[in-house]
């Protein structure tokens, strides 16, 4: 069990990224106040734990009622989640996400930017919703799905913990920081994404 919350957690914690959710927040939050700012970053937090729940104990079920099967899923998440991490080594994934934050901020009439954008994409995104899909497809029973769920929900902690402190902890890191971070957690990614994708092969080929 240790194996598999250690697994879920890191997976989860490189699709998420919550160190690179923090300059967003950062500058979407700039006109808050300190309080106004924890509260929007649990709030968030909160809104995209209910999500990736739900997707985690009901997602197997929505691809039964679609007709696809979980190795064909295994495969298309391992593809996604591929893109993703060549676009974290090639800072794409960040830019995206700065200009979103650009836009929004740019609209005077948005305050609360606790449901959109950071609880949908930014921290329950396609990725991460996927991620949890995958990783609950491969449980064996209550038990596992619980350690996978507590692993998410690890990982949220220290999303609003990294949310909540963003402004600080940006003048801490700098840009260099937090890109290298990126990079790195990139490349784990890609490695991660293309076990997917051969577990996902190895199964359809190899039934039973």
């Amino acid at each position: 069990m240790y194996e598999l919350f250690v697994s879920a957690f890191i997976t989860l914690f490189v699709v998420i990224d919550p160190p690179g959710c923090a300059p967003i927040y950062a500058g979407l939050s700039a006109g808050a106040s300190r309080r106004q700012a924890i509260v929007m970053a649990a709030r968030a937090c909160l809104i995209a734990s209910g999500i990736l729940i739900v997707f985690g104990l009901f997602g197997e079920r929505l691809l039964g009622a679609l007709h696809i099967e979980l190795d064909a899923f295994r495969i298309a998440g391992g593809i996604m989640l591929f893109m993703i991490a060549v676009d974290m080594v090639f800072e794409k994934r960040t830019q995206r996400r700065e200009e979103r934050a650009e836009k929004i901020m740019a609209n005077t009439e948005v305050e609360d930017v606790s449901v959109f954008p950071m609880a949908m994409p930014m921290l329950a995104g396609p990725g991460s919703i996927a991620t949890m899909m995958l990783l609950t497809s491969r449980a064996k029973g209550d038990g596992q799905t619980m350690v996978i769920l507590g692993a998410m929900l690890a990982v949220m902690l220290l999303s609003f913990a990294a949310l909540a402190s963003a402004g600080p902890l940006m003048r801490v890191l700098g840009d260099k920081v937090e890109a290298v971070i990126t990079r790195l957690l990139g490349v784990l990614l890609a490695a991660l994404a293309a076990q997917y994708v051969i577990d996902g092969v190895k199964s359809s080929l190899l039934p039973g």
